[in-house]
């Protein structure tokens, strides 16, 4: 059964950084050092989500713009792709920051999962940006 966590405890956040090790530093090479680049302090939340006690998902939740907030590192072990995780993740991180107070959500997408993104209601802007050597796609969505 999938357990869905706001990390609020460090084993959570270990499983937040095993996903994302497995997903973009071994899985898609990636520099440790580009991937984890959050500034210890910075107002981030996270959402894991677990399936038999296993860390499989995650999603960052990035505060610190005054009139949006970002989805980011959006990450599903490869082994655990395609099987709903994914969405769960993000509605689970759209909830969170309804509750916080945002109406509007951006999502930096790697351009392979842009799709992933419009079919949850995102709109993908045209203009493709370098961030650390990938090419992301931004995506946003704005709520009633």
């Amino acid at each position: 059964m999938a357990e869905i966590y706001r990390v609020d405890t460090v084993w959570q956040l270990a499983g937040v950084y095993e996903v994302r090790t497995k997903t973009f530093v071994n899985g898609q090479g990636i520099p440790k050092e580009l991937e984890f680049d959050e500034t210890y302090g910075q107002a981030y939340c996270y959402i894991l989500l677990e399936q038999d006690h296993t860390a499989v998902a995650t999603a960052r939740i990035n505060t610190n713009h005054a009139d949006y907030a970002k989805i980011e590192r959006v990450a599903v072990i490869p082994e655990f792709q395609n099987k709903g995780y994914g969405r769960l993740v993000i509605e689970a991180a759209e909830n969170w920051i309804r509750e916080l107070g945002f109406s509007k959500i951006v999502i930096t997408s790697q351009q392979q999962a842009v799709g992933f993104y419009e079919s949850l209601g995102y709109i993908a802007r045209p203009e493709i940006k370098l961030e650390s050597t990938i090419p992301i796609v931004y995506t946003d969505k704005q709520f009633d």
